[in-house]
């Protein structure tokens, strides 16, 4: 999830790397940091409510050959992505998958490859692109940039072998590669992350490359875009204004579809215990400003004539809101709370509210947020958060 705060030690290269371009009058970024994410992702059950979510739009897709094509606007550690493609799987057994996925992290990239072994044993006709190619280019597997498309570093990986353990050590036999690929440089403006070195790294099955020739993408050629779903969680800095989130992701994502496919975008809401335990810190914080309907809005403005090709499903309160929890044991929340419980649960309010680093320093120093933890926790018997889905798809032709 890159749309939330993290933590503080430790940090990847990757992160150091991003600290050092940032400039002191800068703000820190909210993901600049492994430890926060970390942690969110293995005491929340965000992912596998939000890919629960996801395999959901399967029924509605119309695959045609040569394959079910799946782009994935930020694969994170690919929680989501795994299970996504279990449940393709399912219910396409016999279908090849073309899968490209978008992640600017080195950490989780090396986290996706150690997932991906397993799902080339259950689906061996599957094709899966990692990229850190920015959202206006990623679909398509090509920067506009000219000077940087011909410097696009394109690996091929047919993978040797026919057992998931062969699989994984191909993959973890990659790391120099991937330290040259997903180096990143911080936007002088805003911070973002930058690639250095525009990537595609490609990965398919050796003994499957024949029955695959139509779905391996070839470089310079424009393999990508015409998507059957696209799956955009947390894709953007919450406090981004409606513009920038339409002209950056949403405009270029939805463009990528093709006829009857789907974009299935999931953003945090607020409106819950996490939002409640921020505010008893900050109470006028409001870090989730520009909710689904604006977006559509928005989004239908900059189209113009264009968003006539577009349906648009912002869907009712009931089943647009995902509600997701942050795990603890039946006797977790007694009168007497443990501190890791307490950290645990702090952690996520502030990734989630996406609270930057020199905010938490004082808070943190007088352990006032302890005790507002507590009480969170106490009040609600734990602390859960909201997230909004809504769906953009495009007309089919007949």
């Amino acid at each position: 999830m890159k749309s939330s705060a993290q933590a503080n030690r430790h940090d990847s290269k990757e992160d150091q790397q991003l600290k050092h371009n940032v400039t002191d009058d800068r703000p820190f970024r909210f993901y600049d940091n492994r430890q926060k994410y970390l942690a969110f992702v293995n005491t929340c059950n965000e992912k596998w409510r939000v890919a629960e979510r996801a395999s959901q739009e399967l029924t509605h897709l119309r695959p045609s050959p040569p394959a079910l094509r799946l782009f994935d606007a930020g694969v994170g550690d690919s929680t989501v992505l795994s299970h996504l493609m279990r449940a393709m799987h399912r219910r396409f057994p016999t279908i090849p998958f073309f899968i490209v996925g978008k992640e600017v992290s080195l950490e989780d990239v090396r986290l996706t490859l150690e997932k991906l072994p397993d799902r080339f044993i259950e689906h061996p006709s599957s094709v899966i692109i990692i990229t850190n190619l920015y959202y206006a280019e990623a679909p398509w597997l090509m920067p506009n940039d000219v000077a940087k498309a011909a410097a696009l570093n394109w690996m091929e990986v047919p993978l040797q072998g026919d057992s998931a353990h062969e699989f994984g050590e191909q993959l973890r036999g990659m790391d120099e590669e991937l330290v040259d690929g997903w180096q990143v440089k911080a936007n002088e403006k805003s911070g973002n992350p930058m690639y250095v070195r525009p990537s595609v790294m490609v990965l398919f099955r050796e003994d499957h490359r024949f029955l695959l020739d139509d779905v391996i993408p070839k470089r310079g050629q424009a393999a990508g875009g015409d998507y059957d779903l696209i799956l955009a969680s947390q894709p953007w800095r919450s406090r981004m204004s409606a513009e920038f989130k339409i002209r950056h992701v949403l405009a270029p994502l939805s463009k990528s579809l093709r006829p009857g496919g789907r974009l299935l975008i999931a953003q945090s809401r607020g409106d819950d215990p996490g939002l409640e335990l921020v505010r008893k810190i900050w109470p006028d914080e409001d870090p989730f400003k520009v909710d689904r309907h604006e977006l559509i809005k928005t989004l239908k403005e900059y189209l113009g004539r264009s968003a006539q090709k577009y349906n648009f499903n912002a869907g009712s309160d009931a089943k647009s809101i995902l509600r997701y929890h942050m795990h603890t044991l039946p006797t977790e929340i007694g009168e007497a709370i443990g501190t890791s419980t307490l950290f645990a649960a702090w952690n996520a309010a502030i990734y989630v509210g996406q609270i930057e680093d020199e905010r938490l320093e004082p808070v943190v120093s007088s352990g006032e947020y302890l005790d507002a933890t507590a009480d969170i926790l106490h009040k609600h018997n734990g602390i859960w958060f909201n997230d909004e889905t809504f769906v953009i798809s495009k007309k089919r032709d007949n």
